[in-house]
This record gives structure tokens, C-alpha cells and sequence, in this order.
């Protein structure tokens, strides 16, 4: 290798030496979930003083990944650090919601710890959980590497900037995109290949709300693709599979893709809306 290029390598090893790694990032997300439940644990924990423990072990292991990346020392590593800790009964709480919310919108699982031990929606909501709450505490990396870990591994892409209610419910989840600003209310079910992504904007209007806002008990079919900042699913609506939507559409609306048929070319696609409500 030519000495300008071993500069250049050199270069880029020394930006961060001390960050951690995306896997050692990864590993804390899946420990910390083996401490909320069993499944994902190495030893079950069956003792106050074992929980205790286990809290006492990630807490270290959390504050050493805070520590080790500069931009988090300026936020005050401890504090974070016992902020996010003292969330856990509350993230408890909310990932319990989505486990029923998904147990009961499949007719095909047959318990909640099914759903744990198994379903891809719950891995990516959970990592999304975690994550979101480091990003709203301004911490550095960790929560994209988090919510990328879990996209690597079960297809669904959940930016953690998001805001997602309660009762949140994603089936087979494969394809699933939602981005950064998109906000999603209470109770709504996503199926697969479903994107709630930006129009094409410009870099500078990234602190601009990009995504849409899909609001209360609200399901939107597979390949439903769902565009823009301004563009508000009203609730209870539904949104059938393969439909391509950038404006918004009122509460209890059904959209879905029709083919009728046509002389000339033998058949088109009408986009057919329907108020359900009346």
C-alpha cells in the first residue's frame, strides 16, 4: 500500500479510538433485554437480589459505553445514565402493550410468550423502545446502532427519532420502513412491505417534519406506501395493500387499489377511497 493511503487508514482509525463497537452495543441491547424477560436470558433471574444484580451489571456496562464516546461526556454520562435506567418499569409497561397488541391482532399466535420468543415485530419494537429514549436524551450512536441491529435482523427499519404510542402492532414486518419524524398514534397495526418514508426534500430541510402522522386504530396492509410531513392518516382508517398515498385522508376512510377492466388495454388500476363511517 502506498504511504498516502496508510495515512488516510490511519486517519480514520484515530477519529474515535475509545468508541464502542456496533457489536458491543448490540450485546447490551439483547442483555438488557434478557433482564426485562426471560427468553432472551442467559441464567433466569429468580431473586430480588439476582434482578438487582443484573441492573447493577448493565448499569456499568452502560455507563462505560456512554464514556467511552467523548460527545456524551459533555451531557453528563451519570446522569444519563440513571436516567435511562430509572425508564425500565416504563419501557416494561409499554413493550407488555405491543406484546398484547400483537398477540391479539394475529389469529395464528397462540400466547404472548410466543410473541416474545419468536416474532419479529416485537424485536424491532423493542429495539426501537430503547432506542428512542437514548435519542430523546440526546445520547451519541447507541440508539442507530441499536434500531440497525435489529433491522439487520428482522428486515424492519424504525428510525428511533419516531414517535410511536401504545399498543403498537407490526405483522410479519418484513420491509417495514418508518422514518425519523413519522409519528404514530395509540392502537394502529402495520403489516409487511408497508413505508411511512419523506418526499424527496433536501438535506437542509432535515430538521423539517419529513414523514407522516398515522393516527388511533388505524391498519395499513402490506406495500402500503405512505409519503410526506404534511400527510395525516385520520383514525380508523384503513389502507389497503399497494396503495401510494402523499396527501392526507379524514378519519374512518378504507383506500385500496381496484382492477377494472378495459377495452383498450385489458385492465387499470383505479384508486378507489371510501368514507366507512356514513
Amino acid at each position: 500500500m502506498k504511504k498516502e493511503f496508510i495515512d488516510r487508514l490511519i486517519k480514520e482509525h484515530l477519529i474515535c479510538q475509545t468508541c464502542p463497537s456496533p457489536s458491543e452495543v448490540a450485546n447490551f441491547f439483547k442483555e438488557l433485554l434478557g433482564l426485562l424477560y426471560l427468553d432472551f436470558a442467559k441464567t433466569p433471574l429468580t431473586n430480588q437480589e439476582m434482578i438487582l444484580n443484573e441492573q447493577d451489571r448493565l448499569k456499568a456496562t452502560f455507563d462505560d459505553l456512554l464514556s467511552r464516546n467523548p460527545m456524551n461526556a459533555v451531557l453528563g454520562v451519570e446522569k444519563m445514565c440513571s436516567e435511562f435506567f430509572e425508564y425500565l418499569p416504563e419501557l416494561y409497561d409499554q413493550l407488555n402493550k405491543d406484546i398484547m397488541a400483537i398477540y391479539e391482532g394475529d389469529p395464528a399466535c397462540t400466547s404472548r410468550r410466543e410473541v416474545i420468543r419468536s416474532y419479529p415485530g416485537f424485536y424491532a419494537i423493542a429495539a426501537y423502545r430503547i432506542a428512542h429514549k437514548m435519542y430523546v436524551q440526546k445520547i451519541e450512536d447507541l440508539p442507530r446502532i441499536i434500531t440497525e441491529h435489529a433491522h439487520s435482523l428482522t428486515g424492519i427499519d424504525i428510525h428511533p427519532g419516531a414517535k410511536i404510542g401504545a399498543s403498537f402492532c407490526i405483522d410479519h414486518g418484513t420491509g417495514v420502513v418508518i422514518g425519523e419524524t413519522c409519528e404514530i398514534h395509540d392502537h394502529v397495526k402495520v403489516y409487511q412491505g408497508v413505508t411511512l418514508g419523506a418526499l424527496s426534500v433536501q438535506k437542509e430541510d432535515a430538521d423539517k417534519k419529513r414523514h407522516p402522522t398515522i393516527e388511533t386504530h388505524c391498519v395499513l396492509y402490506a406495500g402500503a406506501t405512505i409519503l410526506g410531513g404534511e400527510t395525516t392518516i385520520g383514525a380508523h382508517s384503513v389502507i389497503g395493500g399497494n396503495t401510494w398515498i402523499t396527501r392526507s385522508v379524514p378519519p374512518h376512510s378504507k383506500i385500496y387499489y381496484q382492477a377494472t377492466m378495459n377495452n383498450e388495454d385489458g385492465g387499470i388500476d383505479k384508486l378507489i377511497f371510501k368514507d366507512f363511517a356514513k
